[in-house]
């Protein structure tokens, strides 16, 4: 039997999520409403039917401390706003074209800010033999960026970066009881943090996303609380997935000395080398989606209700779309499929920063070095976030030769 919460899957959930695919691809959680969707097909038909399967995230897997699941709700019985990522069309529209529209206008003037991010972090920490990775680079560089995107003051990035995690850390399911109080009142904080900066933006608009939320409620054209929990959003998952690329990227070049040198001999191998990152090590490796009516899918009923979660991470390996898909493959035809970034409407509207993100710090990592590997013993040096959802490292030390 499948358990989502087995700890063996955190450091290696792939060769389970096979068995999972081909075995039982639409798979009901013991105790639950929930159905795990692993298969390529399966997750197509799915998001190819909004209509019958909403965005909206009406409850959570979570783990009980004796290891079962069971099913949280999210919605505060329907009283809480849906925006962005779970908004539906057309509510989803208004959001996306808010946020799109200024995301895509300042992608080319943030890559000398992406630059000076990479030139600062790497000068106060990459300058020995030795450095976590994961804490002082993937952490640290998406925060500093959504923080300049927003209007957010750089000195708030440590209590943003706190507040992000902590806040999204029960989407993961494997927060215990004990940690449940801690990510409410870091999800409160944010969201005071971010109403404050708002109502100042209200007043006197800056020329940054916040200030064009700001006058889209001058407009009339959002809520002020909408305009709030887009900014909370953008904060809470912005950093976080191009943190999930930046870690495996280096994860996988600090095992791989050949891949190393030949990324270094061909840079413009970088960006296909990206792409497999996300396909094999989706930075989240799943989103929720809420059945509208009763359906079928995959021969397996589902009724009205009930709670799916779309696997990214097993359908980014299916072999039925990709071939010998374990393997990172440079010259990979259709690798830009992927589902790392979602599909359709939703696909993540800060995608294109993310990618410029990655390139920037990879390249550094591969020119400012002549080698670099794990600091130790693999399940020393490096550690991944405990979640169901997101695919992260929360630790990964590098030994430097530069």
């Amino acid at each position: 039997m499948f358990d989502v919460f087995d700890p063996a899957l955190v450091a290696d959930p792939y060769p389970a999520l096979a068995g999972l695919r081909s075995r039982s691809p639409v798979h009901r959680v013991p105790g639950t409403d929930v159905h795990l969707v692993s298969s390529w097909d399966l997750v197509q038909e799915v998001l190819g039917a909004p209509g019958t399967y909403s965005s909206n995230l009406r409850s959570v897997l979570l783990r009980r401390p004796d290891g079962t699941a069971t099913s949280l709700p999210m919605d505060g019985g329907g009283t809480i706003e849906q925006v962005l990522a779970t908004a539906d069309d057309p509510t989803h529209k208004v959001h996306r074209t808010a946020v799109l529209s200024t995301i895509g206008r300042r992608i080319r003037a943030l890559e000398s800010s992406v630059t000076g991010q990479v030139d600062r972090l790497w000068s106060a920490h990459f300058s020995g033999t030795c450095a976590d990775w994961a804490v002082d680079m993937a952490d640290r560089l998406p925060l500093n960026l959504v923080a300049e995107l927003i209007g957010l003051a750089p000195d708030d990035v440590p209590d943003l970066l706190r507040w992000a995690y902590e806040s999204t850390e029960m989407l993961g399911g494997w927060v215990d009881e004990a940690r449940l109080d801690a990510t409410v009142r870091a999800s409160f904080a944010l969201h005071e943090y971010l109403a404050a900066r708002f109502e100042e933006a209200l007043d006197r608009p800056g020329d940054d996303l916040m200030g064009e939320l700001a006058l889209a409620v001058q407009l009339g054209e959002l809520e002020v609380g909408t305009a709030v929990l887009v900014l909370l959003q953008l904060v809470g998952a912005g950093g976080e997935s191009t943190a999930g690329l930046l870690g495996t990227a280096a994860h996988r070049l600090a095992t791989d000395r050949c891949l190393q040198n030949r990324l270094r001999a061909e840079p413009d191998l970088v960006d296909a080398f990206l792409d497999e990152c996300l396909r094999l090590e989706s930075p989240f490796r799943g989103h929720y989606r809420h059945v509208l009516a009763d359906t079928t899918l995959g021969g397996v009923d589902l009724p009205a209700g009930s709670t799916l979660l779309l696997l990214w991470g097993a359908a980014n390996r299916d072999p039925a779309r990709f071939e010998e898909p374990d393997l990172l493959d440079l010259g990979r035809d259709g690798v830009r499929q992927h589902l790392a970034f979602g599909r359709g409407i939703h696909f993540c509207v800060g995608s294109a920063l993310a990618r410029l993100e990655a390139t920037v710090a990879i390249h550094a990592l591969l020119t400012r070095t002549r080698s670099f590997r794990l600091d130790g013993p693999e399940d020393e040096a490096a550690a991944w976030v405990p979640s169901i959802i997101v695919r992260r490292h929360s630790r990964l030390r590098l030994a430097l030769e530069c």
